[in-house]
């Protein structure tokens, strides 16, 4: 602090500051063994399971979320109307995903669309598929909000 109050003029200081940033060492590039070393970027094949697939996950996922965090006793007893809605709708280098539509029955005995897409690579530190859902209506922390659409392509 000292040494800035010292300075009288704007132009002393600002070449005090060029000053202190010529003495900074400079970067240095990359040596052989650091450039592109084991960075051979992601590798998708695009070989996604169908939808069935998913569906016991779904269960599962669904039962826990509800159990745990919303304190209820709802659980998925039946799927239907399964199907296919979209295979990689992006650009190709994207991560690869389906994207499907079903109908659960409830053991509420109500019926509720579900949305749900199959990320490859997308599960436990990328390792199995990953799957993400949302039962319409059931969306309580609103992360697909409005009525699942961002659960959808």
């Amino acid at each position: 602090m000292r040494f800035i109050s010292t300075l009288k003029t704007p132009v002393a200081a600002v070449a005090a500051l060029l000053g202190l940033f010529a003495l900074a060492p400079t970067a240095q590039a990359a040596n052989p063994l650091e450039m592109n070393f084991w960075l051979s970027g992601p590798r998708y094949d695009g070989n996604l399971p169908p939808c069935e697939a998913a569906l016991p996950s779904i269960t599962h996922q669904f039962a826990e979320k509800e159990g745990t965090f919303w304190n209820s006793d709802l659980r998925i007893t039946a799927y239907g109307k399964i199907r296919d809605v979209a295979f990689r709708p992006w650009q190709s280098d994207n991560i690869p995903r389906r994207f499907c539509a079903a109908e659960v029955l409830l053991n509420d005995g109500k019926t509720h669309p579900v949305y749900f897409s199959i990320i490859e690579d997308g599960g436990l530190a990328g390792f199995t598929d990953g799957v993400e859902f949302c039962v319409v209506g059931l969306d309580r922390n609103w992360a697909f909000n409005p009525a699942c659409k961002a659960a959808k392509p």
